[in-house]
């Protein structure tokens, strides 16, 4: 595509830190910022943030915003196959418990209100693949938000934007209570009894010890901006109370009508209690607003990626959209006990492993991550054993990345490295909505030994 600009004005802004050499003022003003709000950490404690931002230009904007919702359309199909067609459902090889869950009505016609598909996007071409679907649970919205402004308070992005005027942000946030709220006000019961169609009460449902305290005090605070009372819930305070007749879900501090989950299915599944059942009940009762319900857990597997590369999907998507995914959908496949695993040990570099359930980026192991034949074997019977999946493995696109802060096992502030980009193409009820740019580089782990958060830019032609 010839008005790919993004990977040029990237460069752009590569020379000018280097013109500061390093713009260390820029990095501390940076790093002063994300220590206000929250830390920008992985959960090993080695991320960093990069001051080189990730810059999208109109072209690139269009193929991203199209893919993704592309790629919405094709999951609402793929998930409303699976609530209709037990056949297609066994394809995903989700337990008993997790199918139940999955079936219980929402009160309300959107499938997935909430996603984020991770895409390996080739600046210099257009080109693009799947990494990888996250709908229950999707992460990195805050910290997209608050690393792009910590980009911004230093000397190498105003001497850029002196050269390029009207540069844009996105506000993930604002895209998530939107969302939120409409999906509440959609809801068959948001103005039955005492709720309030428009104000609701809502509880940012997790375990406290999986919580993401930075994104959800960012969330309840945007909330509270926009005449919303949210607040974090343990799943296990949860209960069902009846006063006056009237049966509620509740939680220490009263009454819960709309309940953002943020809870992983298979973690509710993994940790029972009487929490987990009280929400059950509550969406399967229409006492409150489950955003997303359960049924957004199939697409959010590991097994999404096998399936869509399966023949069932031809029965599923129409022509164009069958071709979008032989194009920009690896080939997955689930193994099982017994299962040939030759060609994965031959073809050694090309193929990376994930366990079944939720889809987490840093739980792939690649074949080419530092590991000898042997091992790799190992890893694969594992995965036969525990039903896991092997995909296809795509190379990303290197760009060059100046790290933001020091990192106690990573590169130094200051410090230029080479990573592998990721790209979290967010969607608010089937609508593009921004992205969440990562960078990974060399550690013990491979290529995502270390990680980089990335603020995000949009530069329009």
């Amino acid at each position: 595509m010839a008005n790919l600009r993004g990977r040029a004005l990237e460069q752009e802004f590569c020379d000018i830190v280097r013109e500061l050499d390093g713009d260390a003022e820029g990095r501390q003003a940076g790093d002063s910022y994300l220590t206000s709000v929250h830390p920008v950490t992985n959960q090993d404690d080695t991320t960093n943030w990069a001051l080189t931002p990730k810059i999208l230009g109109s072209a690139e904007l269009e193929v991203l915003g199209d893919a993704a919702e592309t790629m919405g359309r094709i999951l609402e199909k793929v998930t409303a196959r699976y609530l209709s067609d037990p056949d297609f459902r066994a394809l995903f090889g989700l337990s008993e418990a997790e199918e139940e869950l999955a079936l219980v009505p929402t009160g309300y016609e959107q499938l997935i209100p909430f996603a984020r598909l991770d895409v390996l996007f080739d600046e210099q071409t257009g080109d693009f693949r799947f990494a990888g679907v996250s709908t229950d649970s999707a992460m990195g919205m805050t910290a997209s938000v608050d690393v792009t402004r910590a980009t911004q308070l230093s000397g190498a992005y105003r001497r850029f934007a002196e050269r390029h005027h009207g540069i844009e942000t996105f506000d993930l946030a604002d895209g998530v209570v939107d969302a939120l709220r409409e999906t509440y006000s959609s809801w068959a019961n948001s103005d039955a009894g005492t709720h309030h169609p428009d104000h609701p009460v809502v509880g940012i449902v997790d375990y406290a010890e999986s919580a993401t305290e930075g994104e959800i005090a960012a969330l309840v605070d945007r909330m509270a901006d926009e005449g919303v009372f949210a607040r974090f819930v343990d799943i296990r305070d949860l209960r069902i109370e009846e006063a006056a007749g009237v049966r509620r879900l509740v939680d220490s501090e009263g009454p819960i009508v709309c309940v953002y989950r943020r809870a992983l299915v298979g973690e509710m599944l993994e940790k029972p209690c009487d929490g987990v059942d009280a929400l059950v009940e509550a969406a399967r009762r229409g006492l409150a607003c489950v955003i997303g319900g359960f049924r957004t857990w199939p697409v959010s597997t590991t097994a999404l990626f096998p399936v869509l590369s399966s023949d069932a999907v031809e029965s599923v998507l129409d022509a164009q959209e069958l071709a979008f995914v032989r194009a920009h959908v690896p080939e997955a496949h689930v193994l099982r006990h017994g299962d040939d695993i030759n060609r994965y040990l031959a073809e050694q570099d090309e193929w990376l492993v994930r366990p079944a359930g939720a889809y987490r980026a840093p739980e792939s192991v690649a074949g080419v991550d530092r590991m000898d034949r042997d091992e790799w074997w190992r890893v694969l019977l594992a995965c036969c054993e525990e039903g896991g999946v092997v995909i296809h493995r795509d190379p990303s696109f290197q760009t060059p990345a100046v790290v933001g802060g020091d990192s106690p096992t990573g590169a130094r502030g200051g410090e230029e490295v080479s990573v592998s980009n990721l790209l979290g193409l967010y969607l608010f009820r089937g609508k593009f909505g921004g992205v969440y740019a990562r960078g990974g580089y060399e550690g013990v782990m491979g290529d995502w030994g270390q990680r980089l958060d990335m603020g995000v830019l949009v530069v329009r032609d």
